[in-house]
């Protein structure tokens, strides 16, 4: 098979195959890789990328998450796989390996450093360039196997990693997630930029944190800006898939180990799927 046929951006980057340097997977191919994004930390890039990695395959898809924030990695948390460890396999005489990831209840296939250290508390006190070696060697040298997305959970920021990803790997579209204060917005219009400079497609943004919902009556209280999320998406120039909740239910239920099941029947999460399928 040649590069072409299994790489998520053919047709669409205009490159011939001679040409490419894309980085692609040993193990397994994938339709689209999808970018989760932002230039601030804390704004919930884990969490959307696990409301995503979960509605969509509660969808039917084939879906893998790849955990990019090396120094600082979540999703393991998140999907409550923290306790487990992915398989690491030696392929021929040679020194290389290959990853097993380990599968969720509902059978997202995650990579992340803390699936391949001894306890998740360990640090990694790497420079940039070690970082950015371990990250793609995650994503080449895991078994993903045939997947309709990849999702990678970027760092914060428009460094070293990011840039790796985005020059190297041959990503179909970025989501960006947000919180709702104006500074939050000027520092995430740094990776619209970048994404923009290096020809990524934007897909939209999701406005994390945006609200609390009030129990007894609905009502939509803001929290931290007076602001929309569908202003905030204009200041950002792109579009918004969604405005989701401060939502205590779902830390509980991740904490418990339960999101997947939690994330199928919240009605904003399968808004933003929606939305998500319809712009990428």
């Amino acid at each position: 098979m040649g590069k072409c046929e299994s790489c998520a951006s053919k047709g669409k980057c205009g490159t011939n195959e001679a040409s490419c340097s894309a980085l692609l997977p040993k193990y397994g191919s994938f339709k689209n890789i999808i970018a989760v994004m932002s230039g601030k930390g804390g704004v919930g890039k884990s969490t959307v990328t696990g409301i995503l990695a979960t509605k969509l395959r509660h969808l039917g898809y084939s879906v893998g998450v790849l955990d990019g924030d090396i120094t600082g990695p979540s999703m393991p948390r998140f999907f409550g796989i923290n306790e487990k460890r992915a398989e690491i396999i030696p392929v021929g005489e040679g020194q290389e390996v290959k990853f097993l990831p380990v599968e969720t209840s509902t059978g997202i296939r995650v990579n992340s450093l803390n699936l391949l250290t001894e306890v998740e508390e360990q640090p990694v006190i790497w420079r940039g360039p070690v970082i950015t070696s371990v990250l793609t060697q995650m994503y080449t040298d895991t078994e993903w196997g045939d997947l309709d997305y990849l999702l990678i959970d970027m760092p914060p920021g428009t460094g070293d990693v990011a840039l790796t990803v985005l020059q190297s790997v041959p990503v179909t579209g970025i989501v960006v997630a947000a919180t709702p204060q104006d500074m939050v917005t000027m520092i995430v219009k740094k990776v619209v930029i970048m994404a923009q400079k290096m020809n990524k497609k934007v897909i939209g943004v999701v406005e994390n944190m945006s609200y609390v919902k009030c129990h007894n009556c609905d009502e939509r209280i803001r929290v931290f800006s007076k602001k929309t999320g569908a202003e905030q998406a204009e200041a950002l120039g792109i579009p918004l898939l969604s405005e989701l909740p401060i939502n205590l239910d779902l830390v509980e239920k991740m904490e418990q180990g339960e999101a997947e099941a939690y994330i199928n029947i919240i009605q904003e999460y399968n808004e933003l799927v929606d939305r998500f399928i319809e712009l990428k």
